[in-house]
């Protein structure tokens, strides 16, 4: 991770450490550095936060004043600029947004041409230029060239484009929705004016919440980040599913007719097992995160499904499904990769991948979950001196593998560092709580014991 951008785009205050300046000199990299050949096409999507309106004209106008034309697909998701930025030929793409964040947080996610996220080489390029020395073909920049006459680009309404993802994922769907009850919690966010006319579309009975937004209650209360308001609205209403997306819409999460949570982990459990079942399951894996649940892999252990494990992040997911043609794959958070239909994880795409399982077994979400028993788990975070060496401990490396040794199959420990703080991150998955703390608090000793900790 670079020192503005992480895995997930360049995130932070708005208007503190993620300002209209950094906005329009981001803008004035891409549409330089894309316009080189040619004069680039550039699509930019954001959210509904009050400041992605700042920032949209702020990266429109570096752009614009580079040379490249600006598409804007106004209030979207993310995987819908994916989307369009990949099939209509845009050089590259760029969402504004912060995600399952509060309001008055904001980002800037930057995609290539094939709609997946921007490669650490030109990332690179992007965080020199706002640090005052680039260096791009053995010439040194230290400004760029402003486009005059008839070379400034224009910024163009491409709400086309949007329009066209909707009517890509409801041409995916293989079933009538007729008769299903469904609510949608679309988190004040991007999906609040796409979902519902997707579902209604494909004609189910639509319910939605958290629809309403008003640029400072994105995510507020509501969305996959704060479940329960669906959980309480599916089981008091008679819903036969319920879905909850975060602000841009590249995660979701599912709610059984019960008001029970279904986490990602167990969406890419009961979506793997229906593509065993009809021979669509390629390489027979699920590639995963070192943080799903214990519970996921004694299921899929159980349905004979392989499975991998990759570092923390959705980035890391992806790459590793194009480098061995994986089909599925995902975070329990819910950013879930159909890797045939997307190049993000995309919270719409999963909802009707959980409704086709759901129609063509014709078994309610409950049912389709259950072989799937999520196991208790505690996290303890430990401030450390230094990370490497806390994790290179002979006592704390001791510790873990006599938890290990002593879960058996039954549970797991997992031991990391936090990617950006000075932590070390305890994490243990057994058949009781009180289990799960007192071998986590074990290893957190042993850590304080060994003088790793800081004070």
């Amino acid at each position: 991770m670079g020192k503005y951008f992480g895995t997930d785009g360049f995130r932070g205050k708005a208007g503190e450490g993620l300002t209209a300046e950094h906005a329009y000199k981001i803008g004035r990299f891409l549409g330089w550095y894309y316009s080189r050949q040619h004069r680039a096409q550039i699509a930019v999507g954001k959210d509904t936060r009050r400041s992605s309106y700042m920032l949209e004209y702020a990266i429109s106008a570096g752009m614009a004043a580079s040379g490249a034309d600006v598409y804007l697909l106004h209030v979207t998701t993310t995987p819908s600029v994916s989307y369009v930025t990949r099939t209509d030929g845009f050089d590259c793409g760029v969402m504004i947004s912060a995600s399952h964040n509060p309001f008055y947080d904001n980002g800037i996610k930057l995609m290539n041409r094939e709609g997946e996220k921007m490669d650490e080489a030109t990332i690179a390029l992007v965080e020199d230029f706002l640090d005052g020395h680039l260096e791009v073909d053995g010439s040194r920049w230290d400004e760029l060239p402003m486009a005059s006459g008839d070379q400034v680009g224009a910024v163009i309404d491409h709400s086309a484009g949007r329009n066209r993802y909707m009517g890509y994922l409801i041409s995916l769907a293989m079933y009538s929705f007729k008769g299903k009850r469904v609510a949608l919690d679309c988190a004040n966010g991007s999906s609040w004016n796409i979902a519902p006319h997707i579902f209604a579309a494909l004609g189910a009975d639509v319910h939605v919440i958290n629809n309403r937004p008003d640029g400072l209650n994105i995510n507020l209360d509501a969305g996959s980040t704060h479940i329960e308001g669906l959980q309480k609205y599916v089981k008091e209403n008679g819903m036969d599913v319920g879905f909850a997306f975060d602000g841009d819409a590249d995660r979701c999460l599912a709610v059984d007719e019960n008001g029970a949570l279904v986490d990602g982990d167990k969406i890419m459990y009961l979506y793997a097992r229906y593509m065993k079942e009809r021979g669509k399951l390629v390489n027979n894996k699920v590639v995963t995160t070192v943080m799903s649940n214990f519970g996921l892999y004694k299921a899929l252990d159980d349905a004979g499904i392989d499975y991998a494990k990759t570092k923390v992040g959705d980035k890391y997911v992806y790459e590793h499904m194009v480098a061995h043609g994986d089909r599925i794959g995902g975070e329990q958070s819910g950013h879930i990769i159909f890797s045939k239909y997307a190049r993000t994880g995309d919270g719409i795409l999963t909802a009707l991948k959980v409704m086709e399982v759901m129609l063509a077994k014709k078994q309610s979400l409950s049912k389709l979950a259950e072989p799937v028993e999520i196991y208790p788990q505690v996290l303890i975070n430990v401030r450390v001196k230094d990370k490497a060496a806390a994790q290179a401990e002979p006592a704390v490396q001791k510790a873990v593998e006599d938890v290990a040794a002593e879960l058996g199959g039954s549970g797991r420990i997992l031991v990391r560092e936090s990617g950006t703080e000075p932590l070390i991150r305890v994490m243990v998955e057994a058949q009781s709580k009180e289990l799960c703390q007192t071998l986590a608090q074990r290893v957190v000793d042993v850590i304080y014991a060994t003088g790793h900790a800081q004070a």
